[in-house]
């Protein structure tokens, strides 16, 4: 196929080199070309570990004509509070019939993508997110990246779910990992990344602005996987009320990566070799703050009001990370109101997805 990459960080790059290496024609888009200077000259992204090899990239480009025209995939690793901006770009170069994955979505994130779109574009496309992203991976310096571990399972939906099927078509050609979620309900409330993230570093905020270094789940403690487990249960209330069955993150460890095994989810943290030696974040303002509270935990809570479902829990991370970094995360995040979504009752919602 030909395929675009929309975003060179870890996941792009890892995802470039993995669908050149299985033959297909890669396209990878940046707004920065110069930390693409070693792809560039040696062709490709070099995987190590789980996978092994050079993964042939046909087009380095800052151009996004470029990297769309005639593409039958446009997968888009960029982070999810960059979305907007992406469809806002990409509507007027979508040709008829093309498809679009967020890699993840985090959540709604297709539901924002289309509501762009559809503003700017009459084209018929598909649009669909991932609940995750394929990889856990770390980029090596440019041109090289570490896969630590590949999804066994990964869901997807499109929005609507009536356009799934179309979608897979094209993903299972490149993975056996992509498998039909029901609709993006169950990826976007499995953002489990949301779930993880903001907790784990906000309980080690002096530890991270001193710039002391430590594992970000190799060095969990027992009590702080307990507290995850505790902000789980609101997001486990919102998936009962809506008549979605979601996996906990004890059973998600389990369930993405086959080889992982314990009794509790400290355990099968510990036991996640795609988990092992990934360092933590070396400044308070990372991605795991700044994209998984706006597309995260914002849209979980702004979705529990609408159900009427209580979440203090994941509203005191919210609020907690809000005074820290000082940010008001409602006037760009995903809020029902930014989504078009204020006034639409609940029924209403379900019957779009």
């Amino acid at each position: 196929m030909k395929i675009a990459i929309i975003g060179a960080g870890n996941g792009g790059q890892a995802m470039a080199g993995h669908f050149g290496y299985l033959g297909h024609e890669v396209r990878l888009y940046s707004r920065n070309l110069e930390k693409l200077k070693k792809i560039i000259y040696n062709k490709g992204v070099l995987l190590k570990e789980k996978l092994n090899g050079l993964g042939r990239v046909d087009v380095v480009t800052d151009e996004m004509a470029v990297a769309v025209q005639g593409a039958e995939l446009i997968m888009v690793t960029t982070v999810a509070n960059a979305h907007a901006t992406i469809a806002y770009q990409l509507a007027p170069l979508l040709e008829e019939g093309q498809t679009i994955v967020l890699n993840p979505g985090r959540t709604f994130g297709a539901l924002e993508f289309r509501t762009i779109i559809e503003q700017y574009s009459s084209k018929k496309v598909y649009i669909a997110e991932t609940q995750s992203l394929l990889y856990a991976c770390r980029a090596e310096g440019n041109g090289e990246v570490r896969i630590i571990g590949v999804k066994d399972k990964l869901p997807v939906a499109a929005y609507p779910s009536k356009d799934t099927d179309v979608v897979l078509e094209n993903l299972t050609q490149l993975s056996n990992s992509f498998i039909k979620a029901t609709n993006i309900f169950e990826t976007s409330l499995e953002n489990i990344g949301c779930i993880f993230h903001p907790a784990i570093v906000l309980f080690n905020a002096a530890t991270i602005e001193r710039g002391d270094s430590f594992y970000f789940y190799s060095d969990m403690t027992p009590s702080i996987a307990s507290f995850i487990e505790a902000i789980d249960k609101e997001r486990l209330a919102i998936g009962e009320k809506l008549n979605v069955k979601l996996l906990s993150v004890f059973d998600w460890i389990s369930f993405s990566y086959k080889e992982v095994t314990g009794d509790t989810l400290y355990e099968r943290m510990m036991n996640n070799p795609a988990y092992y030696k990934i360092m933590a974040p070396n400044f308070l303002n990372s991605r795991l703050l700044t994209e998984d509270i706006p597309t995260g935990v914002l849209p979980l809570i702004e979705i529990a009001q609408l159900l009427d479902i209580k979440t203090p829990l994941l509203t005191s991370v919210y609020n907690v990370t809000a005074e820290l970094l000082k940010t008001d995360f409602r006037k760009t995040g995903r809020t029902l109101k930014n989504l078009g979504l204020d006034n639409i009752d609940i029924i209403d919602l379900i019957n779009c997805v």
